[in-house]
């Protein structure tokens, strides 16, 4: 009999689904289990989208068809006025913004666009666990970038030169951070875009969580603002969390001309075009002003002051830096344990909480958790409840 493993390509086969699936696939399993490991916000798709969407279901009878690879034209500039609203850089529809199936698709088209196999990519550690499975399915190898964790996890710049070599092609960034909620300042990330220019290499913005800074709206900076950085520079914007369409699978890319028609290519033999009803969507979500966002960050910023309360109570489990921004708190476990997959295999088979082990996040989230506090009070309260009594007051 034929050994199924020769038919799996090494790329597939040396990557793992990511921890936050793992875990969220576990806890479904599990009755009644309260959790914390998935970041997908418990808010409905604002009412003003969907009804746009219910209508152009009656009325546009090209709405279940195909749409250009590139994007729907009115999608594309209506990002490109998002874009120099955000940022104050205008950019062409036609030759600088792709309409993608949400970032998660968008980075890897474009990692498969600028990746060969033996390349590099840094990534923050911690950081974002997908972005790694992405540039390992391309054949590249993930460079961790240590985070300062005793300084609040702020970006160790000093140490990012000596990361970067002949076969470094770029490095991803997410601020506010996933999994720690950092804001990255805007003189680290002035010198991260000068390194970048200066050693001829990429930064791959994904920005899932700008819209979520609460009280430091001031921390916040976009590098996709700096003209001189704009020509090695691509930006990726996400409807998943700012607009609550996770499941409609909705992003745009901001990207020079020479990288939009390389991205292109994998797009179209990937998934042709970024489904139509969900570009429908997008649409009404530009057009008009977010005015759910208010909102949105209102009621998150409620629940991240409740699981930090929360977590004030299990000094003897967590130690932890307060999020300044996203929706995640990641809390290192002081409590006794053998690593941090142990600790949240137990968690959820013992106390029906589900968190995601923080060593899925690079070897710096060893010995910490992800909690998403993007779901309701309730669920938050009823996983505290259920770890004070386990691991007692």
């Amino acid at each position: 009999m034929r050994n199924h493993n020769l038919w799996i390509s090494k790329n597939v086969s040396n990557i793992a689904i990511s921890a936050i699936k793992v875990m969220a696939m576990r806890s479904a399993k599990v009755e009644g289990a309260a959790s914390l490991a998935w970041g997908v916000p418990s808010f409905k798709t604002p009412e003003y989208i969907r009804r746009a969407v219910e209508q152009s279901l009656e009325t546009d009878p090209d709405i279940g068809k195909y749409a250009l690879p590139d994007g729907l034209p009115e999608l594309r500039s209506l990002a490109a006025k998002a874009h120099f609203a955000a940022t104050g850089i205008g950019v062409d529809a036609d030759r600088n913004v792709m309409i993608t199936a949400g970032n998660m698709q968008g980075l890897n088209a474009l990692l498969h666009a600028i990746v060969d196999p033996g390349d590099q990519i840094i990534v923050t550690d911690p950081g974002f666990a997908s972005h790694v499975q992405q540039i390992r399915l391309c054949g590249g190898e993930a460079e961790y970038w240590k985070m300062n964790e005793a300084e609040d996890w702020r970006l160790d710049v000093d140490a990012l030169a000596d990361l970067i070599t002949a076969r470094t092609k770029g490095i991803v960034l997410v601020s506010p951070s996933n999994p720690t909620g950092k804001i990255f300042s805007e003189e680290e990330l002035r010198r991260v875009g000068h390194l970048a220019k200066d050693r001829d290499i990429l930064v791959l913005l994904d920005d899932p969580y700008s819209h979520f800074t609460y009280e430091n709206k001031n921390l916040y900076f976009n590098l996709a603002s700096v003209p001189e950085f704009t020509d090695r520079m691509a930006y990726l914007f996400t409807f998943s969390k700012a607009y609550a369409m996770s499941g409609w699978r909705l992003g745009y890319m901001i990207v020079p001309e020479f990288l939009k028609r390389q991205v292109l290519k994998v797009h179209d033999a990937t998934i042709i075009c970024t489904p139509r009803i969900s570009q429908v969507a997008g649409i009404a979500a530009l057009a008009q002003e977010p005015v759910h966002l208010k909102v949105f960050e209102r009621i998150l910023a409620k629940r991240r002051s409740l699981i930090c309360e929360r977590l004030d109570a299990l000094p003897h489990v967590f130690d932890y830096v307060k999020p300044e921004g996203a929706y995640y708190v990641f809390p290192r476990i002081v409590a006794e344990h053998a690593d941090s997959f142990e600790f949240s295999a137990k968690l959820l088979d013992r106390a029906k909480v589900t968190v995601t082990p923080g060593k899925a996040f690079g070897p710096s989230g060893e010995h910490h958790v992800r909690m998403a506090y993007c779901v309701e009070d309730e669920v938050i309260e009823t996983a505290f409840d259920r770890m004070e009594k386990y691991f007692g007051r």
